[in-house]
């Protein structure tokens, strides 16, 4: 089956911005044309759940009144965005793909939407996802699967799939995802796009949906490093409306993109390049080979790295994070807000609306969670895991006494068929094996496209760094970017 990605049909976003800054283009006719793409392909692809059009050309058209007067509207000026569904914003519906939230309007932007729209981005829609974010394969939404631009009878990844459609079916040049346990990383890699995970805690997590609150990360998906770069500038930074907000700086990103890696010191966590971790593709190994190659010869040092406890985080994250969703969606209860089914008493109400919200995956997480955190099994389970991510935080932080940034796959594989693995949670959750850690240890990391597999279809090197490591991981994406266009 055929594709429809075009990424390059967007533009990037900072030649958008800076042609609607300069007068050659107005923001009208932007938002126009990637309104026309979206007319011409949704169909096919379904990144989105909502698309604001009017909203959209309102904004714009204010836009283009600003700039006329002489106001400088921001460095996003007229440049359209897709928001994931499970970040809130005011008066609009946000779903996070589930019956149970089916038509609420928040009363409240997030902050990450606040800061764009400060800068001059346009929403033009809110994007598909697994429902609540639980998922690899955007196959979990309430409305639908969404469908990879480049083959469409093949997954986009989740759970941020719609998002990284999104910008790889030149819907957009840039959208907003959460990566919770490799939401943002692993769809960026199947869809060709660039994806960030920044550091927990530096980009505001106020107005995100939770699904597990200690991992939740919101970032990025671009087509260019830059791009990812100049966006992290406009979202990141310190929130008073956030209490897990680093007050912490890394300075600009953009200002960094052209350093080089000479005399960098890159590792290779053997752990997920030399077949520890079962399930990696020889084509995915073979493209992050490739990388490390590039990034030698452009002058860095590379080594293999060991992190041994990485191996142990699937089963770690998977009591974690059930564990705080249990905790956090026990909110849905269809008294406050969304879905309600009535009952006869109370009990019976929440059983209701909560049997009736619920698709099968939150709901077998919130029961495996609810198991973890119950009396006589809390330390056994929960904890343990805790304690496995704590050797998890230290093995990476005695990978980094040693090497500046590390390489690893994004995806253990290419993007796969539709329905290939939902029958077996266990084959689903293993598409987020090289991710997790990540998470778990709360540094940074990015998705970077670095080729194609043996199918064709896109692969991406994951470039992993300590904590508010920003900086080097953004100037090693640079050079593989770079490397990249060289060989093509």
């Amino acid at each position: 089956m055929s594709g429809v990605a075009s990424p390059a049909a967007a533009g990037s976003v900072s030649d958008i911005a800076n042609a609607v800054t300069n007068g050659e283009r107005s923001a009208v006719s932007v938002v126009d044309a990637h309104l026309a793409r979206i007319d011409d392909h949704e169909g096919a692809v379904h990144a989105f759940n909502l698309v604001t059009a009017d909203a959209a050309r309102a904004t714009a058209a204010a836009i283009d009144e600003r700039l006329a007067a002489g106001e400088d509207v921001g460095p996003l000026a007229g440049v359209p965005v897709a928001i994931k569904d499970n970040m809130c914003t005011r008066g609009v519906p946000t779903t996070c793909s589930s019956k149970i939230l089916d038509g609420w309007r928040p009363p409240y932007d997030a902050t990450v939407v606040e800061r764009l729209a400060s800068a001059g981005a346009i929403m033009v829609g809110k994007t598909n996802l697994d429902e609540f974010a639980m998922g690899s394969s955007t196959e979990n939404s309430a409305f639908g699967p969404t469908h990879n631009p480049w083959q469409l009878d093949r997954v986009p990844g989740g759970s941020s799939g719609g998002s990284a459609a999104a910008v790889a079916a030149g819907f957009t040049p840039l959208s907003l995802g959460s990566d919770t346990g490799g939401s943002i990383r692993q769809p960026a890699s199947l869809c060709g796009v660039v994806g960030v995970k920044p550091t927990y805690g530096a980009v505001s997590r106020y107005g995100l949906i939770a699904f597990g609150s200690s991992l939740d990360q919101i970032g990025p998906f671009t087509t260019t490093v830059a791009d990812s770069a100049l966006t992290m500038d406009v979202i990141g930074g310190h929130d008073p409306r956030d209490a897990t907000s680093s007050t912490e700086s890394f300075g600009s990103l953009v200002d960094v993109l052209d350093r080089g890696v000479d005399g960098l010191r890159v590792g290779l966590i053997s752990e997920m390049t030399g077949g520890v971790i079962d399930g990696i593709a020889e084509d995915v190994l073979a493209r992050v080979r490739a990388a490390a190659e590039a990034l030698e010869a452009a002058g860095a040092t590379v080594g293999e790295v060991s992190v041994p406890s990485s191996v142990y985080g699937l089963p770690a994250y998977y009591m974690v994070a059930p564990a705080e969703a249990s905790s956090n969606l026990a909110r849905f209860d269809g008294v406050r807000y969304g879905l309600r089914v009535d009952g006869p008493n109370t009990a019976a109400m929440h059983t209701a609306s909560r049997t009736a919200g619920f698709g099968p995956e939150v709901k077998r997480r919130i029961m495996l969670g609810t198991y973890a955190l119950s009396a006589g099994y809390r330390d056994a389970y929960y904890g343990s895991a805790q304690k496995v991510r704590t050797l998890i935080t230290q093995d990476f932080d005695r990978a980094y006494a040693d090497f500046d940034v590390l390489l690893a796959p994004s995806s253990p594989t290419t993007a796969f068929e539709l329905g290939a693995k939902t029958a077996d949670p266990l084959t689903m959750y293993l598409n987020d094996v090289c991710t997790i850690p990540s998470n778990l240890s709360g540094q940074p990391s990015m998705s970077v496209p670095f080729g194609v597999g043996d199918d064709g279809l896109p692969i991406g090197v994951q470039i992993l760094a300590p904590l508010m490591g920003e900086p080097v991981m953004f100037q090693t994406a640079a050079v593989l970017e770079n490397a990249q266009e060289d060989a093509s």
